[in-house]
């Protein structure tokens, strides 16, 4: 039995291959070891129900997530989930790797991750060359959920936003500068917290001021991760996340200004991810 997981920071997203049934699918919160420890992601891992009766029979687990760019932390999702599946082998890797099997297999090209963070990396087909980039909510994640979520907040609380969609921002949040400030440096998971503002962006699509403020969002990614590899036009572009997904309209002609040849666009790469990893599994267990 093979386990497949994709994990941003918000979510992460299961399957289990089972005999003769289709895969076992289910979805925890983000599992990144820059913001939860080992104890908590083996107690996530424990408050799952549907998993539990197979711990013990899962041969393989293969965990793609945020966060797991260094061996000490890929070592902390590791020792986590060997605890929780003490007889399977587990293989914890970057997110980007996972998104590149899922949208180009054994194909080359640039990947790029839009979702609650941002990050780009080449797959050569086989492996990922090492990126400047992914640096994180705080420095980096242009074009992100959290990175729009704090020009929203800004922008609301130094009273620069529209009057009609400030109007709107604070009936449906109810926020001020001290609720910002406890949420973003005393709470727990920052960055999810400001991508949880993308919300307002699909709700409110049509406006003027959303429509530029995620194409300025975009354009800022495009020059900052893709237009600074000399090669970026020799290959198709692939995006894997939530907010390349839902705005893939801006994103696009964003990619067309700059002579970037969009391929795929996922929302989640999971499915493909885990046919992908059973496929290849199968194929070495019967060479």
């Amino acid at each position: 039995m093979i386990l497949v997981a994709d994990s941003g920071s918000s979510n992460s997203d299961w399957r289990l291959n089972l005999p003769d049934s289709k895969p076992l699918a289910f979805r925890t919160k983000g599992l990144n070891p820059f913001f939860v420890n080992e104890k908590e992601i083996a107690k996530v891992m424990k408050e799952v129900p549907e998993i539990l009766p197979y711990a013990r029979e899962i041969q393989e687990v293969y965990f793609f997530g945020a966060g797991c760019i260094t061996p000490d932390r890929r070592e902390i999702v590791s020792n986590a989930l060997s605890e929780i599946f003490p007889t399977a082998f587990v293989s914890v890797e970057c997110d980007l790797l996972g998104c590149a099997y899922s949208t180009f297999g054994n194909d080359k090209g640039y990947i790029c991750t839009i979702g609650t963070g941002s990050d780009i990396g080449f797959y050569d087909g086989e492996f990922l060359r090492p990126s400047l980039h992914g640096i994180g909510y705080v420095l980096g994640d242009e074009g992100s959920g959290s990175w729009f979520g704090k020009q929203l907040i800004t922008s609301y609380l130094y009273d620069k936003m529209p009057k009609d969609l400030s109007k709107k921002f604070a009936e449906k949040y109810k926020l001020n500068k001290d609720i910002v400030i406890k949420n973003i440096y005393q709470r727990d998971r920052p960055n999810s917290y400001l991508a949880s503002f993308a919300d307002f962006l699909s709700e409110n699509l049509l406006h003027p001021y959303i429509d530029n403020l995620l194409r300025n969002g975009f354009d800022e990614f495009v020059r900052t991760n893709i237009m600074t590899n000399v090669d970026y036009w020799d290959y198709k572009v692939n995006f894997v996340g939530s907010i390349a997904y839902h705005f893939d309209l801006q994103l696009r002609e964003v990619c067309e200004v700059h002579g970037i040849k969009i391929g795929t666009i996922l929302k989640s790469p999971v499915d493909e991810l885990f046919d992908f990893v059973v496929e290849r599994e199968t194929k070495v267990l019967h060479q």
